[in-house]
Formats: structure tokens, C-alpha cells, sequence
């Protein structure tokens, strides 16, 4: 394919992680059958339309002939503008695998074609026969608020990551890749630039863009969003291994299975390969196939459990808790309460696991009035500072027990310490004492002459802060790209003058490898870690 078919093609470095990453992926898609150049001008445009510098209809159309050519097909996803027609839509939903019941019902709902157009579908429903899930846009029994569904996604605790590479661990066992093919990251740098010799820690798991352009390139949708919950996903038996989404992803999280698996077929457990719909999606992919991270789709459908749904292998398994994965769009997940208030979040972390239970304060202390000092002297687990938190994060409550779903951690603790600020209260501790709360600071002292105007929740949030501290900054990855990515990070970002270093853990020291290329003869993967 000439450089000269398509307007704008340059030979400029477009992939933000620099020019010998990009390189790199070059040389790779040249060792492929495909074609190679259109493999890096189709992942520059796609980072163009998450940019908002080239429509959906714009890149499909300008790429449709070559794809056919080079691929026999072309099923990438479209956003064709509103529907005039109320054929033009239900031939859309039938092309994209929607049975002809389902098809009428979604059209009655829809009052019709134009009341929602192609984009709002995302228009890819993976071959599954129940149309999209967030495809009609609802209305609450309320009146007139949109539903948004399910977004799994994930906050990232920067400055608490103390770099023990559990959860490359727990990530490797939940899914059985190959050693060096990462789907999970720790990445440590440094910054000899800035006034203080700075260093930084970047947890990288796939950020599972809202608007991926991974999967824009895809011709076969191999690599499609799930509908029903917003994860992007490879599915294994449609992947042909033309490896383009490996080169228009941002974030450098794609592995291409070179050999055969290390773990077999026959060892993989059938349902935590097949999600909901049927598609081979998680666990390690087979040889010739694209893999990465997927936050646990089989753990998100059910198929383990109950309890795992909510939850994901690293999560699970990280001890200082600094990945908290949940639905972004529900305000009372553990993502979104984390990011809300991180000091507090951080706080009822540090504290859960060592609070008496209301059991023991009710069995230790009389039942009669309290003060401070006899509750510290009779209850074992108790001191000052945490009677001081437990009720800061009262104070901060909204009273009652938090509203939240099955496995979300931080209201469950949220509810433990509500616990145990009842049973303190029911025992004989006067917790609107002016006395008790200007001694934890958590009330202003009015003096003599002014009314005392009971706990400040400003004070309450101070407390918190100067316990579980205070983070100066939140973001997301590349957030300037468009893809909308569905992690948000808790600390400071490595800026361009940052260079990866050696982390307070080795890979080798936890039975992992760092880089792909140290397993495989060839370089498969570029250059070490990327550099974001």
C-alpha cells in the first residue's frame, strides 16, 4: 500500500510512547504476512479519532477497500451518524448478529430509528445473540435519568504501592500466561531533573478505554468491547494475529503468542476461558493470537463465584489494598469512593484489620459513662488516635449504614467502623462530648463566652488526611489522546524526563520475568517496558 492513498500519511513518530517504541512495532508487523504499512497507518488514525481529528465513518470508509483486500473482510465497528430509517437500523442489528425478535423489541423500545443513533451502541455486540446491553438508553421508574450500565474499572494507589509484585504474581496464576508476556506492570522510575531527585511508580495493567483504538483497527472484531459491562476483550477464535492492535494501543499492554502455550489446553478450566456470551476470552490465548490484561471477565460473569464478582486476581491478592477495581459508574464502588476520598479510603485500609470487634468493646467496658482514657486502658485494641478515625469517618458519613453491592470493600469497612463507634457509644463513651471531641480534634474549643457548635467535619477530613495522607494529584494515563480510559491513578505521573529504574522487588525474586524478549530468542516486544 502506498503512503500516497490516504490524505495526512507522514512518517513522522505518532505512538506516544516515542519513536523506538514505534519503531519497534514496525520491524515486528514487518516479520507478519500482513501488510505492515497499513497496520501503522490504520493505528495512527485511530489514535486521530480518539483525538476528535477524524470521524468513526471518516477512518472506516478510508480504510474499507485496503482491509477487504488485505484481510478478505472488514467487521470493524461504525459510527454511522443518526438512523433516518427505521430499515437502515434493523439492518445494522441484524449485520451485527441481533436475531430477528430481539431486533423488533429493541426497535419498540427505540420508539423507532431515530430516537438514538449507531454511536451510542458502540456497534458491536461480539456475536452474541441479546442486543447490546447499553444500546437503548433507559429511563429510571424515577423519571428521566440515563442508565449508563456496567463499567468495570479500576483506582490505582501510586503512593501506597510499596512494589511487592504480588500481583504479577496472583495475575500470572489467575490466567497462566507466559513468562515475560506481562499482563500486569510495575514500572519504577526517576527524575534527576526536577529541584528534588524524584521517583515514581506506575502500576500498568490495560486501561480498557472507553474508546479503544485497539479495537478500531481490528478487522475480524476479535478485539471488541463487551457490552454488557465495558471490558475490552480478545476473542481468541476470531483473532487472525494481524497483531495492528498491538500497535495502536497507547499503552503498550499487547502480546502476541508466539509458540505454543506453556500451559496447555488441556489444563485450562472451560470456564474461566469462556465468558457469559461463549467467547473465548480470558486465560492465556493459544499460539498466533493477541492476549492482554482483561480484568477477569469469567470473575465479572459469575463463573467462579458469587463472592469473585467485583473483584479481580491482583486486587485480591495485593497486600497494602491499592488497587481497588469496581463499576466506575456507581459513586458507591470502591474505585469511586477511593477516588472521592482517598485520605479516608486510605484510612479504613489501615485500620480494618485492627479494630476490636463491637463484641469485645461491649464485653470490656461496663456499659456505664466512659471517658477516653478508661475506654484506651480497657479495651486492648483501642488507642487514641483510632477512636479518633473511627469517628472522623463517622462524622464524615452520612449516617446509617453506607449504600453499596456484594464485594465492595471499602463500604464493608466503612460499616465495621460504624460498628464500632456504635458499640463505643452504647457502652458508655459520650461521643458529643465537647471534652472527647476537642480532645481528638475534632471540634473546635469555643471558649468561654461562644457556644460550642459540636464535630467539624473539616477537622474530621484533617484527621484522616494526616493519617492516611493526602495526595496531591489524580490522572489517567495519556488522558490528552481521547481513549478515555477507565483507570484513574492516585499520585504523581512520571514526567517525559523520567527513566525506568530497578524497583525494590525483582521479577526474578518472585519467579517472573520483566521483559518478553529475555524468554524468546528474537526480541519480540521492543524495547523494555514502556516509557510513559
Amino acid at each position: 500500500m502506498s503512503s500516497d492513498d490516504h490524505e495526512g500519511a507522514d512518517e513522522e513518530t505518532f505512538h506516544p510512547l516515542g519513536e523506538e517504541w514505534q519503531d519497534g512495532l514496525e520491524a515486528e508487523l514487518e516479520d507478519t504476512e500482513y501488510d505492515a504499512e497499513l497496520g501503522m497507518e490504520m493505528a495512527r488514525d485511530a489514535m486521530r479519532v480518539t483525538k476528535g481529528e477524524l470521524s468513526e465513518e471518516e477512518f472506516h470508509d478510508r480504510y474499507h477497500e485496503d482491509v477487504m483486500d488485505e484481510f478478505g473482510e472488514d467487521e470493524r465497528p461504525i459510527e454511522a451518524g443518526d438512523a433516518d430509517e427505521d430499515g437502515r437500523l434493523e439492518s445494522t442489528l441484524s449485520r451485527f448478529g441481533v436475531d430477528e425478535e430481539s431486533r423488533r423489541d429493541v426497535m419498540k423500545k427505540m420508539g423507532g430509528a431515530g430516537a438514538v443513533g449507531f454511536g451510542a451502541w458502540g456497534i458491536s455486540n461480539g456475536g452474541s445473540d441479546e442486543p447490546p446491553a447499553a444500546a437503548v438508553t433507559a429511563e429510571s421508574e424515577e423519571g428521566g435519568e440515563e442508565n449508563e450500565g456496567t463499567q468495570w474499572g479500576m483506582a490505582l494507589d501510586l503512593e501506597h504501592c510499596d512494589g511487592c509484585l504480588s500481583c504479577v504474581v496472583a495475575c500470572a496464576e489467575e490466567h497462566d500466561w507466559d513468562q515475560g508476556a506481562n499482563w500486569m506492570y510495575i514500572l519504577d522510575y526517576q527524575d534527576e531533573t526536577t529541584d528534588e531527585e524524584e521517583d515514581y511508580r506506575l502500576i500498568r495493567p490495560c486501561q480498557h478505554c472507553t474508546d479503544a483504538p485497539c479495537e478500531k483497527v481490528c478487522p475480524t472484531t476479535a478485539r471488541h468491547t463487551r457490552d454488557s459491562d465495558g471490558l475490552v476483550l480478545t476473542d481468541y477464535d476470531v483473532c487472525i494475529g494481524c497483531r495492528y492492535c498491538q500497535v495502536a494501543c497507547p499503552y503498550g499492554v499487547n502480546y502476541f503468542q508466539w509458540d505454543e502455550p506453556e500451559v496447555p489446553a488441556s489444563e485450562l478450566e472451560e470456564d474461566h476461558v469462556y465468558d457469559e456470551r461463549g467467547r473465548p476470552v480470558s486465560a492465556r490465548g493459544p499460539r498466533g493470537v493477541m492476549e492482554k490484561c482483561t480484568f477477569c471477565p469469567t470473575r465479572q460473569d459469575g463463573s467462579k463465584g458469587e463472592e469473585f464478582v467485583g473483584r479481580t486476581a491482583c486486587e485480591d491478592a495485593c497486600p497494602p489494598e491499592v488497587i481497588q477495581f469496581g463499576d466506575m459508574n456507581d459513586p458507591n464502588s470502591d474505585p469511586q469512593r477511593y477516588i472521592e476520598n482517598t485520605a479516608k479510603s486510605r484510612s479504613l485500609v489501615r485500620i480494618e484489620t485492627d479494630l476490636p470487634d463491637p463484641q469485645t468493646i461491649e464485653e470490656n467496658l461496663e456499659g456505664d459513662d466512659q471517658d477516653l482514657q478508661s475506654v484506651v486502658e480497657s479495651v486492648e485494641d483501642l488507642d487514641e488516635e483510632t477512636i479518633a478515625i473511627v469517628l472522623a469517618v463517622a462524622i464524615l458519613g452520612e449516617g446509617g449504614e453506607p449504600e453499596h453491592g456484594a464485594n465492595e470493600t471499602l463500604a464493608e469497612q466503612e460499616a465495621a467502623v460504624f460498628d464500632v463507634v456504635r458499640a463505643l457509644d452504647e457502652n458508655g463513651l459520650d461521643l458529643e462530648s465537647q471534652e472527647l471531641l476537642v480532645e481528638l480534634e475534632l471540634a473546635e474549643d469555643p471558649g468561654e463566652d461562644e457556644e460550642f457548635q459540636g464535630s467539624d467535619e473539616e477537622l474530621a477530613q484533617e484527621v484522616l488526611e494526616n493519617f492516611g495522607g493526602d495526595p496531591q494529584s489524580q490522572f489517567k494515563l495519556l488522558e490528552d489522546i481521547g481513549t478515555d480510559p477507565n483507570v484513574v491513578y492516585i499520585g504523581n505521573q512520571p514526567g517525559p524526563e523520567a527513566h525506568q529504574v530497578e524497583g525494590p522487588v525483582a521479577y526474578e525474586d518472585v519467579d517472573q520475568t520483566d521483559v518478553r524478549k529475555d524468554v524468546l530468542d528474537e526480541g519480540t516486544f521492543g524495547p523494555q517496558g514502556p516509557s510513559l
